[in-house]
Order: structure tokens, then C-alpha cells, then sequence
């Protein structure tokens, strides 16, 4: 199955639906990412916090698929943004990962109260200049967050990657996002099953009108808005469902009523807020 790429902001194109690993037991990550490429995935997404990056690594050495047709994404976590630790850090995910270079490098977390992530965002310059990283990347950032990088180092983040689902919608930072062409990758898609998003109204009447299951529907919605999306699963009945969600396209009626589910106070957010994680 051929999933759509979309095109950053630095000129390198991402499929706009992948694999997460997040909460993958390191122990079952390998298995789990083996059967993901073989389902189709070609897009994974993993972090150091996980810990699950060599199991990633021994997958992708095992599946004879050529580098140049995956895309690698991993994490800068938040103990290491200081001084020269983020060019120590990628280097121990690239050796965890078997990689000369990942295809994107993220900030997990601003960790505002440290107030170091100006200058995490500023060795990460130096690492996609170094090569070690295709692109470049933040992830739970907000407006202000993004604003003060910008400022500091004239860089425009590729991507933020941020808890994105139709009853938490973010249209603060995705309309940032859309105005200083950021790409947006919705981790948590599905409302990690803490957010009943499958027995609403407008989901479960997509679905049914397309022959869908809800989580297909709402994996729709979040193509058609132009988010990019990695659903999590260890099954693979379930990976393959995630994936078959190219042959149809939902209404503008459809989005319109699932757009809005979201209630706009915030109280959709299953994780915890980016200004208290630090």
C-alpha cells in the first residue's frame, strides 16, 4: 500500500501515516516494528525515553528494505538539552538504531522551568548542519515556546508533533503551525483509549456511512485535515486496519461535524500539559 507524503518546510518529504512505538515494551519492539514494515509502514516513530530504540534498530536491520525508503524519528528527552548533551544523546540513539543519521530529530518537551530549550533547539541546527539528522523537529511546543526559538535562531521548526485528536484539537498551535508552514503530527491519535472518541455521534456515523471502523474514520479525519499520524498497536489486525484507510474520504459534512467534537476548554487532554513537564 503506497501512503502519501507530505512535503516539509526544509524540502524532505514525510509519510503522512507511520508506526509509533510509544509504550512498546522494549522486549516486544522488534517484533512489533518487523510486522509493521511488513503490513506496509514505512514511517516509525520512537523516542530515548522509550527505550525501545534498539529494538527499532534490530527491525529495520532485519527487513532488507532500503534505508532511503524509511523514515526514522526519534527524541531529544528533557535531561539532555544542556551544554553539548544533544550531540551525545543523538549519537547514542543512532548507535541504538544502527543509523548513520535519523530522518527527523525532535525536542520531546520544552521543560520551560529549566528554560535550556533555546538552547537545545539551537544544537539542533548544528546537528542537521553536522548531518546526523535529515530534519528537524519539536514536539509538545506551544505558541510561546515556538515564538521564542524562532526568534532566537531565525530556524523554523519542520514539525510539531503534539497530542492531537478530535476532542483536543490545539487550533492555537495548529493555526501557528499553518501560518509558518510547520507540519503537525498528532501523537495520541485515537485519544489513547482514555476519551471514548469511537462511540460519539459524528465518528460512529462516519464510520457506518463508509463502511469503516471508528478508528479508521478518525485516522481519516486526521489525513484530510493534513496532520500526520502514527497510531500505536502491537496487534496486526490491527496495524493493517490502521493502515487501509486510503480507499475512501470523508464528507465535508463529516469533518465538519467531528471537528466539532472538540469542546474548547481543554478538557479533551488525556497527557499532561507542556508547561507543567519539565
Amino acid at each position: 500500500m503506497t501512503v502519501p507524503s507530505v512535503t516539509l518546510n526544509d524540502g524532505n518529504s514525510i509519510p503522512q501515516l507511520g508506526y509509533g512505538v510509544f509504550k512498546v515494551p522494549p522486549a516486544d519492539t522488534e517484533r512489533a516494528v518487523t510486522e509493521a514494515l511488513e503490513v506496509g509502514y514505512r514511517h516509525i516513530d520512537t523516542a530515548a525515553i522509550y527505550g525501545n530504540e534498539e529494538g527499532v534498530g534490530a527491525a529495520i536491520a532485519a527487513s532488507g528494505i532500503a534505508r532511503d525508503d524509511l523514515f526514522i524519528t526519534t527524541k531529544l528527552w528533557n535531561d539532555r538539552h544542556h551544554d553539548e548533551e544533544p550531540r551525545a544523546a543523538i549519537g547514542e540513539s543512532l548507535e541504538k538504531l544502527g543509523l548513520e543519521k535519523v530522518d527527523l530529530y525532535l525536542v520531546h518537551w520544552p521543560t520551560p522551568a529549566k528554560d535550556d530549550y533555546v538552547h537545545a533547539w539551537e544544537k539542533m541546527v548544528e546537528l542537521r548542519a553536522a548531518g546526523l539528522t535529515r530534519s528537524i523537529g519539536v514536539s509538545n511546543h506551544l505558541v510561546p515556546h515556538l515564538e521564542r526559538i524562532v526568534a532566537a535562531t531565525g530556524v523554523v521548526p519542520a514539525v510539531n508533533q503534539i497530542e492531537l485528536h478530535p476532542a483536543y484539537q490545539q487550533r492555537e498551535i495548529t493555526d501557528w503551525a499553518a501560518a509558518h508552514d510547520v507540519k503537525i503530527e498528532s501523537w495520541g491519535p485515537l485519544g489513547q483509549g482514555k476519551y471514548d472518541l469511537f462511540g460519539a455521534g459524528p465518528v460512529a456515523a462516519a464510520a457506518s456511512a463508509h463502511g469503516k471502523t471508528p478508528a479508521q474514520a478518525v485516522l481519516r479525519w486526521h489525513l484530510q485535515k493534513g496532520f500526520i499520524v502514527f497510531p500505536k498497536s502491537v496487534r496486526r489486525e490491527r496495524l493493517e486496519e490502521n493502515l487501509d484507510v486510503f480507499d475512501f474520504e470523508l464528507t465535508a459534512d463529516e469533518i465538519a461535524a467531528i471537528d466539532a467534537m472538540d469542546p474548547g476548554d481543554g478538557s479533551g487532554r488525556v497527557s499532561a500539559h507542556p508547561d507543567e513537564v519539565n
